[in-house]
This record gives C-alpha cells, sequence and structure tokens, in this order.
C-alpha cells in the first residue's frame, strides 16, 4: 500500500463583510482571528485592498493580490504567487458574482487556488446554477493533480441544487468535487449562523466551502481537518458576518 503525504497545507476561505459596520475595529478582530489559525493560504471575499495588505503583513504572508474596487478578493499566500486571474460569474441575470483565480509556487508543487462569489439572495438558485455551470467551464480541463482547490462564499446550503451539481447529486456540471467539511468537519458547520449578532432572523445555513475538485496520488488534495473560525468575540466584537472555514489539506 502507498503511503499517504504526511506534510499539510492550511487553507482558510472566509467573506470578511466588507467596510460595513464597526469595520475598523472588525478589521483588527480579523487579523486576531487569522493569526491564531496561522494559515499558508487565505482566501477572502468581501475584502478591501488596505485590508488585505495590512492583513497579510500581520500574518508574515509575503505574497498577496487584491482584485475589486470598494469590495473584492484578496489571496495572502505563504508562497508566490505567480499568475491571476478574474472574471466576473454574471448569468442570465447579470447580477453579482465572480471568481479569481490565482497560481501558488508552494513547495511542493503549484497549487491552483479559485476563490468564489456568488449571488446572494435566497431565491436566486436558478442565477447560481448558472454561475456553477459557468464556474466549472472557466476551471477548463487543466488540473493539477490533488492541488486544484475551489472554496468561498456560495451563498447556498449542502441541499441546494447549486451545490449538489458541484458535488455530483444533480445533473448539470458533470463534475463531483469533494466538500471538505464532508470530509473532516464536525457538526452542521454554519459559517452564516444564527448564533452570530451580525446576522439578522434568518435560519443558520453552511454556505461557505472548500471543494477539491479531485484528491491525487498518496492522497495529495484529501482534507484531514475542517473547523470554523471567527465564532468568538475577539474584543467584544465578532469580525464578520460570516464564519470563515479552516482547512487542512494533504498536500
Amino acid at each position: 500500500m502507498v503511503a499517504l503525504i504526511e506534510s499539510r497545507l492550511r487553507l482558510v476561505t472566509w467573506n470578511v463583510w466588507g467596510r460595513f459596520g464597526p469595520w475598523e475595529r472588525r478589521q483588527t478582530a480579523i487579523a486576531t482571528v487569522l493569526a491564531a489559525s496561522a494559515p499558508d493560504i487565505v482566501a477572502l471575499q468581501e475584502a478591501w485592498s488596505a485590508d488585505a495588505a495590512a492583513q497579510a503583513d500581520e500574518l508574515g504572508l509575503r505574497h498577496h493580490e487584491y482584485v475589486g474596487e470598494d469590495s473584492g478578493h484578496a489571496i495572502l499566500s505563504r508562497w508566490p504567487i505567480t499568475s491571476v486571474e478574474y472574471r466576473s460569474l454574471a448569468g442570465a441575470s447579470e447580477r453579482n458574482g465572480s471568481v479569481m483565480r490565482v497560481h501558488i509556487d508552494g513547495p511542493r508543487g503549484t497549487l491552483r487556488l479559485f476563490s468564489v462569489m456568488l449571488d446572494w439572495p435566497p431565491n436566486y438558485s436558478h442565477v447560481r446554477q448558472e454561475q456553477v455551470t459557468e464556474l466549472v467551464a472557466v476551471m477548463g480541463t487543466e488540473e493539477p493533480t490533488g492541488r486544484t482547490v475551489v472554496c468561498g462564499d456560495f451563498n447556498a446550503p449542502p441541499d441546494a441544487d447549486e451545490i449538489r451539481m458541484l458535488t455530483g447529486r444533480a445533473a448539470g456540471c458533470r463534475v463531483a468535487w469533494n466538500d471538505a467539511w464532508e470530509f473532516a468537519g464536525d457538526g452542521p458547520g454554519h459559517t452564516w449562523s444564527s448564533t452570530n449578532p451580525w446576522v439578522p432572523l434568518s435560519p443558520s445555513r453552511r454556505i461557505d466551502y472548500v471543494f477539491v475538485p479531485r484528491i491525487g496520488p498518496r492522497g495529495a488534495g484529501h482534507p484531514t481537518t475542517a473547523t470554523l473560525i471567527g465564532t468568538q468575540e475577539v474584543d467584544g466584537i465578532v469580525a464578520s458576518d460570516h464564519y470563515g472555514v479552516q482547512v487542512d489539506l494533504r498536500y
């Protein structure tokens, strides 16, 4: 039997809620939570450029890229980012959806990372279905085996058709991606939670994900742990309206 890879990569994906609410205090709380996580790579959605640079500096993640205006995607990395691409995922409605793709020159091979934001209204499943179909097409056929990760704010729970299309449980995308929380998470993993004081009265749901499209030889890309971050107050404030997702992957 071939031995599994023992080394790990720690990834965090987190929607940090833009410059809403007391964002200066929240920015400090975000930095504190991320420092405790000690990630190798961070994908932020609804980020802002000054915050992305500040978070990168404080975490010692010397490589970072940002796309967007007042609110966008940011990738912070321990290792060099060698290419960046941004695309809208409009769907037929021409509403909000986007993906940022980066290649990261990691010590054990190139990582291909996609940070995703899908449209948010609960009744827009039809739009999100169009957007995930477009996302799969954007990814194309290039596949560094076990070294592609898709993460972000999908604004849909696991039983929604748009997520089931990605995990192979519904027709449409012809893919069957691995949901890291299903591999290694404990409990429901609600990232949009009624326990969060920033969340209005609504059902708790898991809407933020880390997907590994393919697990490679010796378990490359296999999620070994998955947990939520940002669930507790820092100096009297919760950092974002979303909880973040922290995942350890074999790499």
